[in-house]
């Protein structure tokens, strides 16, 4: 890890502070977006060496974008938003910018407290090619108007118990209502629920 281009008193507190060792590719941030750190594992999945990245916004470095080529990574970043605010978000999957050129990587996001305050971690390792095209896919799945808004809610990173509280239902209602939406998208997980949706354009 290599803090190198933080002011001298950060610097000094965050070596005395902090502690990030993982074998998995990873980079930690402030509130502000600014990389604090950048360890080896990041430096081999992009290519980008620490003293290209510490201290630079983690949009600008990673400069993320969807399978579409629309913009993840950003000034207003809504992952950052959503940790800052106590809650998970899903695991993303996009195109980092890498020394060699696009690379399709899944990014985790994690929240951490410290005594400077609190930091956030992307972990980050190579994604699996994305979900065919919509015309691949065959017909759309016909959703409930309950299962639109659920799944809506669900690609906003939002919890089950959230969901339920926000939709006035109860946890295993909402669960049984994932189960179905799985079922209607031949999906297995959440998060490729949310890429097959993606997909038929339901969200």
């Amino acid at each position: 890890m290599q803090p190198a281009a933080m002011p001298q008193n950060r610097r000094m507190a965050y070596l005395e502070r902090a502690s990030f060792a993982s074998a998995s590719a990873l980079f930690v941030f402030d509130e502000d977006l600014n990389i604090l750190c950048w360890n080896d594992g990041a430096e081999a999945l992009t290519g980008i060496p620490a003293g290209d990245a510490v201290g630079k916004p983690c949009w600008e470095v990673i400069a993320g974008v969807d399978d579409r080529g629309g913009l993840i990574c950003h000034k207003g970043c809504s992952r950052a938003r959503l940790a800052r605010e106590g809650r998970c978000p899903h695991t993303a999957e996009l195109h980092a910018r890498t020394r060699g050129g696009r690379r399709r990587i899944a990014l985790e996001t994690i929240a951490a407290q410290s005594e400077d305050g609190p930091l956030f971690l992307h972990l980050m390792r190579d994604a699996p090619a994305p979900p065919p095209e919509r015309a691949a896919l065959g017909p759309p799945p016909r959703l409930t108007p309950r299962q639109q808004e659920i799944l809506g809610l669900l690609a906003e990173g939002e919890p089950v118990k959230l969901v339920a509280r926000r939709l006035g239902l109860m946890e295993t209602t909402v669960r049984n209502h994932i189960r179905l939406l799985f079922l209607e998208l031949g999906a297995h997980s959440q998060l490729e629920a949310v890429a097959r949706a993606r997909a038929y354009e339901l969200i």
